[in-house]
């Protein structure tokens, strides 16, 4: 199959430091590869995946509509230039204006909140030729009320990047592992770790401006190297592998509605049991009591971490090999191809 993989036009393919969606073009762009399929794409101008062709957006992604209508231009070009049997856009919906009301078969997939007119415009636009996915059953749950056909299909990890730890000494730390803000709940963290008595490692980046900024100052760092809080800072995939590893949990609950949380697949790879909320996506990753537990306040995750010992490590690499690898999204997304072309 020749398949034309699209990412926005920010950061390359595959990212330098990092970039969520691009790391999931990339994987996805190699593993069709592997399997002898043809495969192209459009993204950024410094890209180097290894793809059979690969074209440049022409414009930022913050040029106003004017960018947007040369890369939605420049796209139907490569589409004509490369000739896929099917196109999957990682990248603005609006970009593929010109080719909505033709027959190629394409997929819109959502890595964040989405829904509203323009999902609905194109859905009418494409009709059968344009199927969408969303990464969890929660996002699709927003997108279907404007239309469309949708199927959730999770982001996915390598596992061969994921070192699965089958056993941590009873006072392994607690592991706070995401963008340090409000919303991920590291102040709520601190509060679990320090009425559990156990230690936390703090790991991330953070804004040193705004209100997040200031969420920082006031709520995290002041705990900062006191009462077994840690702080390890931004880390690279060598150093992540080597935290999830060694930790008794990820502990990282969240307060927000999270579209999936590629965090918390990785750690059940690496055998950690996850302590979060119950919201967004979340109940679709987290099985309570076997992968890990959902809480509220600081009493009921102090309660979780001492329920952790209940828990098989083993079991939450289970789940991740089983739901969230690559080989199996990727064949997910191959069957969804074959099912596109044969409707379009």
């Amino acid at each position: 199959m020749r398949i034309l993989l699209t990412a926005d036009p920010l950061i390359p393919v595959p990212p330098v430091g990092y970039g969520g969606i691009e790391r999931i073009v990339d994987a996805l762009l190699r593993r069709y590869l592997a399997l002898g399929h043809d495969v192209g794409l459009m993204a950024h101008p410094d890209s180097a995946a290894p793809a059979a062709r690969r074209f440049a957006w022409p414009a930022p992604a913050t040029g106003g509509v004017a960018a947007t209508w040369r890369n939605a231009f420049a796209l139907r070009r490569a589409a004509a230039e490369f000739r896929p049997d099917l196109l999957h856009s990682f990248s603005r919906l609006a970009y593929l204006l010109p080719l909505l009301p033709t027959r190629l078969p394409k997929i819109m997939s959502y890595q964040r909140h989405t829904g509203g007119r323009q999902v609905a415009l194109a859905a009418r636009l494409a009709g059968r030729s344009l199927q969408f996915t969303g990464c969890s059953e929660f996002i699709c749950g927003m997108g279907r009320p404007a239309g469309g056909t949708w199927h959730a299909i999770p982001n996915f990890i390598e596992l061969d990047k994921i070192t699965f730890v089958p056993q941590v000494p009873a006072d392994a730390p607690l592991l706070f592992l995401s963008r340090v803000e409000s919303i991920k709940g590291p102040d709520l963290a601190i509060a679990i770790a320090r009425q559990a008595g156990r230690r936390l490692l703090i790991a991330g980046n953070h804004s040193t401006t705004g209100p997040e900024g200031r969420f920082f100052a006031d709520r995290v760092a002041p705990h900062l190297g006191r009462d077994g809080v840690e702080w390890i800072g931004e880390v690279g995939d060598v150093q992540k592998d080597g935290l999830l590893g060694r930790c008794a949990a990820l502990l990282v609950p969240i307060q927000w509605d999270e579209p999936f949380g590629i965090v918390f697949a990785e750690a059940l790879a690496a055998g950690t049991p996850v302590i979060t909320c119950a919201r967004g996506a979340l109940p679709e990753i987290v099985q309570p009591g076997v992968t890990g537990f959902f809480v509220q306040t600081a009493d009921e995750g102090a309660a979780a971490v001492a329920r952790l010992p209940s828990l098989d490590r083993a079991a939450c690499r289970a789940v991740a090999e089983s739901r969230f690898s690559l080989g199996v999204c990727a064949d997910r997304y191959l069957q969804l191809y074959a099912a596109t072309t044969r409707s379009g």
